[in-house]
């Protein structure tokens, strides 16, 4: 890791992720540490998610560096070490602390924000939460950022910003608004996001800062080792792990209830667009390389830019086509031999028939690409639990 024109090791660019222990976090910091690039200083309040998964992270990729390099560098061996702050975004306070305490040591080069509530359901029971948790503490970290001349973003979005999309597949400049209160949230925070990158600055220069959201679709599987994976405290609320749970005896359900089959789809049931974890956090490290300004990839992204003064950007990260929730039932049966058991039961709130992006954007612009099929994700996803049955715990 040298310099065009020199053998001297570039620095490590400090890099923080909030909520890096979850799920998406905690992969998204993996192939972050396996670049030897960043130093990552991980925030959770671990309050889905727990501390054993960046312990396992650094030390897989610890371990892939050793076998790759048997003599690596000391900085390429501290890039495998996480610094770990458990913190709550909502603690200003304790974030600013944070900042503060890497302003001597080069300050934050940039920032991934993935912390947030995410369960539809539990969101229009608990909107005051979800709103306080993820839109108030979005803002909050904005405000530190600004103050610590911080000036660069991937923020996790989600495909819930786009409600019930006119048309499928869905495109970026599709309208946002939300259906659910969780999808609100996002939406709301990337508009904030937004009107932050076109504000002018007191002395009349436009604002440096610039940002990247990436509007996940639904990410599945695990790292093919089985050493790290997804862990929700309590029961699973995610199609995938919960069936996973199912078979490995965990949830003790009989019955898998599906919310409803008189969709507008092939067999009723929700389509949902499954990409795998590992490609989902690929495109976390490229969209990071594109906040690099005079980089050719930072050039390409903000060229097309719909910010009308700063920098904002959004991008889809899907495969472009969409598996319902039967269809998804078949696979995990063939990968786990459950023979699973449904039972049909009435729409869940804030759920839409069918959510299926289109990537082509993030391929043509950032090189995104996500090749990992549904057996994958599942034979993946199996190893994980079957390793761990309980988890992190």
């Amino acid at each position: 890791m040298t310099t065009a024109n020199s053998n001297t090791p570039e620095l490590l660019k400090n890099v923080l992720v909030t909520g890096g222990a979850g799920y998406i976090g905690s992969h998204v910091i993996y192939t972050l540490l396996r670049t030897h690039k960043y130093k990552v200083i991980s925030i959770d309040n671990y309050h889905n998610s727990f501390p054993a998964a960046l312990t396992r992270v650094s030390s897989l990729a610890l371990s892939e560096l050793k076998e790759s390099s048997p003599e690596p560098s000391a900085q390429d061996i501290d890039s495998t070490v996480i610094d770990v702050h458990e913190c709550d975004l909502i603690n200003p306070t304790a974030v600013r602390s944070i900042f503060s305490s890497y302003a001597s040591k080069g300050g934050i080069w940039g920032v991934i924000h993935i912390a947030a509530y995410k369960a539809v359901g539990e969101s229009s029971e608990i909107p005051l939460t979800y709103y306080a948790n993820n839109v108030a503490a979005t803002i909050s970290l904005l405000q530190i950022m600004q103050e610590f001349h911080c000036t660069r973003l991937i923020y996790s979005s989600s495909a819930t910003v786009y409600g019930v999309p006119p048309d499928i597949p869905i495109k970026e400049e599709t309208r946002r608004e939300g259906d659910s209160v969780y999808g609100r949230t996002k939406v709301m925070c990337e508009l904030i996001i937004e009107d932050f990158c076109d504000s002018i600055m007191n002395d009349g220069e436009t604002n440096p800062f610039q940002a990247i959201s990436l509007r996940y679709f639904n990410p599945a599987g695990a790292h093919p080792s089985g050493y790290i994976g997804e862990h929700p405290r309590g029961r699973p609320e995610n199609l995938l792990p919960l069936l996973a749970h199912m078979a490995v005896g965990t949830v003790t359900d009989p019955v898998l209830k599906v919310f409803g089959n008189d969709y507008p789809t092939a067999d009723g049931t929700c389509v949902r667009d499954y990409l795998h974890i590992l490609d989902l956090a690929a495109g976390h490290v490229i969209a990071l390389q594109a906040l690099e300004e005079g980089s050719e990839l930072n050039a390409k992204v903000f060229a097309g830019s719909t910010s009308s003064n700063g920098k904002f950007k959004a991008y889809n990260l899907g495969k472009g086509h969409g598996m319902s929730v039967m269809q998804i039932v078949d696979a995990m049966r063939k990968a786990t031999g459950h023979d699973y058991k449904t039972e049909v039961i009435g729409r869940r709130r804030g759920d839409v028939p069918e959510l299926i992006a289109d990537p082509a954007l993030a391929r043509a612009e950032l090189g995104f690409d996500a090749p990992r099929d549904l057996e994958t994700m599942c034979r993946d996803l199996w190893n994980w639990q079957v390793k761990n049955p309980t988890g992190y715990e």
